[in-house]
């Protein structure tokens, strides 16, 4: 269950074994996540990002797919219910992925913009180009400044990566759409409650990331914990207020409320806890991967990323064709394989097997995994025709904006 990154490596995976794949999932398309932002700041089209589950598997002969939301699992029956009617399993892998923590903070979630799937990502791009269009049409200069200020919450990498996306769509693009304004009246704030950019990666480029920033005039925040946003300004647990139309939540994900009506025990985040095989105690024939399983090395958690999905998928198929051979099962280890954050053109740092890199060298490594990583040769040669034209001609080409 799930077209995500496991739940689609599982079903690869799986092409060989004498078993029949079903996947499930509501969109009719797998998506490439980390490039998400990307659509957001008018950089690529969603399609771009994105391909169809069938045209992926179409010729494994073992697969099957149907779009249907799940509702529920009876682990007791060995059955999912969907809006389609039940689905009968022997094996199930629960790959149902993540959705925006908004830590509770109802006003947030209401006025303020998730970054999790691709009606997320056109919302944004619609509201700020919005922003802009309604700048131009106001007369009271505080206002035209509330609406164009852009806050972006976290400093993890979706947090940094997009308030540099933003700023460079900002002043190297829309500032040639709209003369009119005064780029002054322009201000980016990356909001972060903890004392640090990028937690995970070392030192020197946490700080390497921090002064690309303030050199692409993104305003940066350490100690701005988000006490309430109503639409039109923004109030920290310090007491400051800052009017603002724009607020993005990049600062935390969790696992999809499915996981909390399975009546399974959950951990952190609302992730399910698992075996060191990845499956659920008592339920030896389902699995769970992805950002809804919850598992620890060293003490510490796993990240809810791309790699450690990837990773779990491929255990699990392994372990469900030794399960039909009769052989023992494998633990799962995770292998880190590094971080990578782009801050925007020619800047990004990487800590990579031990390597620590930062500016243009990282930024190339970055763009090259991003493109090999990309499913299908079509979406890879769009994104880099894409990213040429934008490297060379400072042009955004998806600035419209559209409606449901």
């Amino acid at each position: 269950m799930g077209a995500g990154f496991g739940g689609l490596r599982v079903a690869r995976a799986l092409r060989r074994a004498p078993v029949q794949v079903i996947l499930l999932d509501r969109n009719n398309y797998h998506l490439f996540q980390p490039l998400l932002y990307q659509v957001a700041t008018a950089g690529l089209e969603p399609e771009q990002i994105a391909k169809p589950v069938r045209s992926i598997l179409r010729g494994q002969k073992n697969f099957d797919f149907r779009m249907v939301e799940v509702t529920a699992v009876d682990l007791v029956q060995r059955r999912l219910e969907t809006n389609a009617g039940p689905i009968a399993y022997d094996f199930l892998v629960l790959a149902p992925g993540g959705e925006t923590n908004f830590f509770g903070l109802e006003t947030v979630a209401k006025h303020g913009l998730g970054l999790k799937d691709i009606p997320d990502a056109v919302a944004i791009r619609n509201h700020v180009l919005t922003c802009f269009e309604q700048a131009m049409l106001e007369a009271d200069p505080e206002q035209r400044r509330a609406r164009l200020t852009f806050i972006v919450v976290g400093g993890g990498p979706t947090g940094v990566e997009m308030a540099g996306a933003l700023s460079e769509l900002i002043r190297l693009v829309l500032v040639k759409d709209y003369p009119r304004l005064n780029i002054k009246d322009v201000r980016i704030l990356l909001l972060e409650a903890t004392d640090r950019l990028l937690a995970a990666m070392p030192e020197r480029l946490r700080e390497a990331a921090g002064k690309t920033l303030w050199r692409k005039y993104v305003e940066v925040r350490f100690g701005a914990t988000v006490a309430d946003y109503d639409g039109i300004r923004i109030r920290l647990k310090s007491g400051e207020i800052i009017p603002a139309h724009t607020v993005i939540w990049a600062a935390g994900a969790r696992a999809t409320g499915l996981n909390d009506r399975l009546g399974l025990a959950t951990a952190r985040q609302g992730r399910i806890a698992v075996e060191p095989t990845l499956q659920v105690a008592g339920h030896p024939e389902v699995y769970v991967i992805g950002d809804a399983a919850y598992r620890e090395t060293n003490g510490v958690p796993l990240p809810m990323v791309a790699p450690v999905a990837i990773q779990m998928a491929e255990t699990v198929a392994r372990n469900i064709v030794r399960t039909l051979r009769g052989r023992p099962l494998r633990e799962f280890r995770y292998r880190d394989q590094g971080t990578l954050a782009t801050i925007g053109r020619n800047a990004a740092v990487a800590h990579v097997f031990g390597l620590q890199l930062s500016g243009f060298p990282a930024w190339v490594m970055w763009l090259v995994v991003h493109i090999i990583q990309l499913i299908g040769f079509r979406n890879k040669l769009f994104v880099l025709l894409n990213w040429a034209w934008d490297y060379f001609f400072y042009e955004r080409a998806a600035r419209l904006i559209t409606r449901d």
